[in-house]
């Protein structure tokens, strides 16, 4: 899993086809404050009850050598990433390059997944001031 900021990279183009386009279940996110003696991990969700929303996500089929060097696992495999924006102003205080794109409705779910490229990409962009909150601080989560 990695995250895409540069859509207009080439190596995304082919990619970013309907056919490839995928949505990642969340119910919070992580980012990680730069606090000493070690970081903080910072938890994000849409409320404290953290119900469903989704990542747009992209994935591509890729043939080689993937695991652990005890058990590596020879073949062809899925690899999955999701798009990235620019931090808005909860976010950028602990992660300042970057936030995951949220989709909270289903038609920007829809969009995502079925709309020509010019008009999926129009989700690509930080979430409102308020969509998101902190739920905790410092704790694992499962």
């Amino acid at each position: 899993m990695t995250n895409i900021r540069n859509t207009a990279s080439p190596f995304w183009r082919t990619w970013l086809k309907p056919e490839f386009r995928c949505l990642v279940p969340v119910t919070s996110f992580c980012e990680y404050a730069d606090t000493k003696p070690r970081k903080t991990p910072i938890w994000f969700a849409l409320n404290e009850e953290r119900p469903l929303f989704f990542f747009p996500g992209l994935w591509r089929p890729w043939t080689g050598v993937r695991g652990p060097k005890a058990s590596p696992v020879e073949g062809e495999h899925r690899l999955y990433a999701f798009l990235t924006t620019d931090a808005n102003a909860l976010i950028r205080p602990i992660h300042p390059k970057a936030m995951p794109v949220i989709l909270t409705s289903q038609g920007e779910c829809e969009q995502w997944l079925n709309a020509p490229i010019h008009d999926a990409l129009e989700l690509q962009r930080p979430a409102n001031d308020g969509v998101l909150r902190i739920v905790a601080r410092g704790e694992q989560q499962d």
